[in-house]
């Protein structure tokens, strides 16, 4: 290991900050924004599809391996179980936070009638919110258990072709992992050999393509710089209920720094610092999907979480688990409620938005922009009126970026937390032992 060396998160933190200054600097000179969009935004594009390219590889030979290593199908049963059990109760507790945090704050009170008819003016015909529309009602019209048809493949191979399919290859992986334990050993080892290998070689994939995390910081902060625009008035309308967002994600921060020091009886803030430069990617990304790859490396190496269990905790986490994204939910349905639908704000509305904010969250795409197709599920469960719901994602389109880039961040933490206290509790949490990318150049 290389000694005085910058560490990745200064490096990731410096990029960040300069992208956040290159971006207004190209605002204001002519054509900057072009200049972005053709020459610095690609390349923070590239470096997203890299760590795209590579997250079923990974899932899929760290899922094998870690499964099949358990010899044991009780062990696996007991980490499932454990994880479930641990992501329903963060994401319970996501939406409660949010709830009490717009129920005190109310920053519905502060709209006015005027900014209400600005922002339908702007947003409510935008093609992307009748996207998101469009979308939450072909999810809301599937039968109950599609979901559980979704997560079982018909052709593994075009499973793995899409990330967004990303829980049909997790139970691929699950289902050879465990058969893998139950053939003989003599003939399942070369097999395991082989997504072994696959594993490392990945991993240091991980490990090259961050060299690169910087200057793709760099590129996809100046983007989302030049390409946030937005009245002035309307912005500062719309900041008592981003800081409502905020405050509730801090506090969900400060809730998993509690339980891991209870679990784990670490210091979280060391925990942080070593997953931090995931952290740092999901907030320039705003991809739970894009950053698995580094939160698996953060995790493994740096914390020191087994594989056994990393390798399942987190790619479903990645997939199921959006404490971030469920906080939100409910800070911003009650914020619409407030504005567009006072008589809507009873008190079993509000548990409705609980458990609909909890299912919604299963099998959400792990991509920019979810958020606003689970919002659109809750309103309609809530019985919002139908043609008011344009309204109501124009009301917070014009801030969603910034806020989903944050609650990406919650998000991701959530998953490393979860899968380190579920290491721990079954015995899978070991020294660290980092690995530099340039270990075996020689």
């Amino acid at each position: 290991m290389k000694k005085n060396k910058l560490a990745l998160h200064w490096k990731i933190l410096i990029g960040m900050f300069l992208g956040l200054i290159g971006g207004f600097v190209f605002l204001k000179i002519p054509s900057g924004k072009q200049i972005v969009f053709d020459w610095i935004a690609p390349w923070g594009k590239i470096f997203v599809n890299l760590l795209k390219m590579i997250a079923i590889p990974l899932i899929l030979a760290s899922l094998i391996k870690g499964v099949s290593d358990l010899k044991d199908i009780a062990k696996f049963k007991s980490i499932g179980l454990r994880t479930i059990a641990l992501y329903i109760t963060t994401t319970i507790f996501a939406i409660s936070i949010g709830l009490i945090a717009v129920n005190l704050i109310q920053p519905g009170n502060g709209v006015s009638q005027a900014t209400v008819n600005q922002l339908e003016n702007s947003y409510s015909s935008n093609k992307k919110i009748e996207n998101k529309i469009s979308v939450a009602q072909q999810q809301k019209n599937k039968p109950k258990l599609q979901f559980l048809v979704d997560m079982v493949p018909d052709n593994v191979f075009k499973a793995m072709s899409n990330n967004s399919n990303m829980l049909q290859v997790i139970f691929f992986a699950i289902f050879l992992g465990i058969t893998l334990i139950l053939i003989p050993e003599h003939k399942a080892q070369p097999l395991k050999d082989i997504f072994d290998s696959l594993n490392e070689a990945i991993l240091k994939m991980v490990d090259l393509i961050m060299l690169f995390a910087p200057y793709a910081v760099f590129a996809l902060i100046a983007n989302v710089v030049v390409e946030t625009t937005g009245d002035a008035e309307i912005l500062w309308s719309l900041l008592r209920y981003g800081f409502t967002v905020i405050i509730g994600l801090i506090l969900m921060l400060g809730f998993y720094m509690i339980i891991f020091k209870i679990f784990v009886k670490k210091n979280p803030f060391w925990f942080f610092k070593q997953i931090s430069p995931a952290q740092l990617l999901a907030f320039s990304s705003s991809s739970s999907a894009a950053t698995l790859p580094v939160t698996m490396e953060r995790v493994e190496e740096h914390v020191g979480v087994d594989k056994e269990v990393s390798s399942f905790v987190l790619p479903v986490g990645a997939t199921v688990n959006m404490d971030g994204t469920s906080l939100y939910q409910a800070v911003a349905a009650v914020f619409i409620l407030q504005v567009l639908w006072p008589e809507g704000l009873g008190f079993t509305n509000q548990l409705t938005i609980i458990l609909t904010a909890l299912l919604a969250s299963i099998g959400a795409a792990a991509v920019p922009g979810a958020g606003m197709i689970m919002l659109v599920i809750v309103l309609e469960a809530l019985g919002f009126p139908a043609e008011k719901l344009p309204v109501a994602l124009a009301l917070i389109f014009a801030i969603d970026r910034p806020l989903d880039m944050m609650r990406t961040v919650i998000n991701v933490t959530g998953d490393a937390t979860v899968a380190t206290i579920v290491a721990k509790s079954v015995g899978k949490l070991h020294q660290p032992k980092p690995k530099e990318w340039d270990d075996h150049l020689n």
